[in-house]
């Protein structure tokens, strides 16, 4: 392989290594404000959640918090929870599926807290208006339960108030068997005017600096306004905040593997703000456009409230009837290929039961594939190791000629009917495969807290039996440390190398002696999962490239 080839084929595998950093390291450029949000007559940043602004004053107990104040209980197969009465506010939701941890006294996973906990995390519904006489239910109306005590898929609940001037005030809310709230907001005018009225919804999600994800997966707010897709990280939305005016859609806070998110009728027609309030608390809200309520008839707006995992196939079947909801996973730059990869793995684990072996069978289905493309690669390379000698020699007779050299070069593939350039070209598939496997590895609740084998009780974090031989030294950090699977990767990485051509060029095979160990470190600290998806990768090519050179003579 000429050095201008090697050199591209280096260049190829350090834009990998640099997107990887820059995905990692750097977060995704906050979008432009689209549209600025006339001053509404009361601002829905002032009914956040007042007491909201003491979360970071004081956290009381959560369970003392869930005992001061009378709750509607919530339950179905995969949640549990309560209603506030007072405020009508979500804030207290565990997923009865998903534990925090490994470890078997592990408590399940708990989505929405309360205010003034730590990380306060809620959605509040009400109803606004410039009419200062008018009152309106706030964070402190005691609603009453009409009918139904407790909210279930069979049994849904209807919650009332009456601001003694002739409005009553209706939420009647349901619960679908997964993670999906459907909300009826209503007022009946029974005085002897007519009112105006805004609907308006809040999210209020408190989250410490320290615990904002900088990993390739998107955290933060999420939604489809106007059929477009905006996404902003936590750590890029300030208190200037931003403002939309969207027709229907959705507005979704997303975290990692879990995501609260309102939903709108497509003909709905809607203001939203996002903002920081505080310095650890953000804040989503929605207005919808002022409805006039004659004296004697009643008004609606209707909305959804999504508070749950992110379970792709779950998301697939909503998307049937929430446009584009799917895409509260990011499943990044190479969408066509990371989902079909996660069904493809999905589907394997339901026939073999282990999400390990399934990646290892996908790996093997891949090198199949890719089986007639790697031969004619490993056959060009397997040519271009065997008329190394003839290539050092011409390097030698025109080492002060590079135009003669070249033309000798060239005329010597001919001759052998070598193609140097088809050794990248395995290397080009595997870029997308590779990006869309770390992908799916990485947004996939599916695979948190899979096991293997051994030691490896999960397969989305790194490899848990590490050697900490740099921990003892001051400043380094454990970025250092290596798993034993990405060890074994490093070493088929090695393996690897000694089958290929050696470069010409001192400075390149130094380069190329390196790659192994940038790798290993590299790869220590991603998802176990890919990296034994890659070893088996590595040594399914290291058998065939092995049989190829047999096959042509080299050893």
């Amino acid at each position: 392989m000429s050095d201008d080839l090697k050199s591209f084929c280096t260049a190829v595998i350090l834009s990998v290594l640099v997107v990887l950093g820059v995905n990692y390291f750097f977060p995704k450029e906050k979008p432009a404000q689209t549209t600025t949000v006339e001053e509404a007559a009361v601002d829905t940043a002032t009914v956040s959640a007042k007491d909201a602004e003491n979360t970071q004053i004081v956290y009381s107990n959560t369970s003392d918090v869930l005992k001061q104040d009378e709750r509607l209980p919530i339950k179905n197969d995969v949640l549990d929870g309560s209603i506030r009465l007072k405020g009508a506010r979500f804030d207290n939701i565990s997923l009865l599926k998903y534990k925090q941890t490994l470890a078997d006294d592990s408590k399940n996973v708990v989505l929405f807290n309360p205010a003034k906990t730590q990380d306060a995390y809620f959605a509040e519904y009400g109803w606004l208006s410039s009419d200062t006489s008018l009152v309106l239910p706030d964070a402190n109306t005691v609603w009453t339960v009409v009918g139904n005590q407790k909210l279930t898929p069979q049994t849904p609940v209807t919650l009332e108030w009456e601001n003694g001037q002739g409005i009553k005030f209706i939420n009647q809310i349901s619960l679908d068997e997964h993670y999906l709230f459907s909300l009826k907001q209503s007022v009946e005018n029974n005085s002897d005017k007519a009112i105006t009225i805004f609907p308006y919804g809040l999210l209020s999600k408190q989250i410490e600096p320290e615990n904002m994800s900088r990993s390739v997966v998107h955290e933060g707010f999420t939604g489809i306004i106007n059929d477009d897709l905006k996404e902003i990280q936590y750590a890029k939305i300030d208190d200037k905040g931003e403002n939309y005016e969207a027709n229907g859609g959705w507005i979704s806070f997303n975290d990692k593997y879990w995501f609260s998110s309102f939903v709108f009728n497509n003909d709905a027609k809607l203001k939203i703000n996002l903002r920081k309030i505080k310095d650890n608390t953000f804040q989503l809200d929605y207005r919808g456009l002022p409805i006039q309520v004659q004296a004697g008839s009643s008004a609606l707006f209707t909305s959804d409230l999504y508070a749950g995992a992110k379970e792709i196939k779950l998301l697939d079947k909503y998307a049937d009837t929430i446009k584009k909801f799917d895409l509260n996973i990011d499943f990044g730059w190479y969408y066509f290929l990371t989902k079909p990869f996660f069904y493809i793995l999905d589907f394997l684990y339901g026939l073999i039961g282990n999400m390990g072996w399934a990646i290892l069978l996908f790996a093997a289905l891949l090198r199949l594939m890719m089986f007639p493309i790697a031969n004619k690669s490993y056959e060009s390379m397997s040519k271009m190791k065997k008329i190394q000698p003839k290539v050092m020699a011409l390097q030698a007779m025109y080492k002060d000629d590079k135009a003669a050299l070249q033309r000798a070069t060239m005329a010597l593939y001919q001759k052998e009917k070598v193609n140097p350039a088809s050794g990248c070209l395995p290397l080009f598939i595997q870029i997308p495969i590779f990006f869309s496997l770390y992908k799916v590895l990485n947004i996939a609740i599916e695979i948190r807290h899979a096991p293997f084998i051994g030691w490896v009780k999960d397969l989305s974090a790194p490899d848990p039996l590490t050697i900490s031989v740099w921990s003892h030294i001051p400043y380094i950090p454990s970025l250092l440390d290596i798993g034993v699977w990405p060890l074994i990767y490093g070493l088929t990485m090695i393996l690897q190398n000694k089958l290929n051509p050696k470069p010409a060029n001192k400075d390149q095979a130094r380069m190329f002696m390196l790659m192994p160990i940038v790798f290993t470190l590299m790869f220590a600290h991603f998802a176990v999962g890919l990296v034994i998806y890659w070893t088996l990768n590595n040594v399914l090519s290291l058998i065939q490239q092995k049989i190829i050179m047999r096959k042509n003579g080299v050893q």
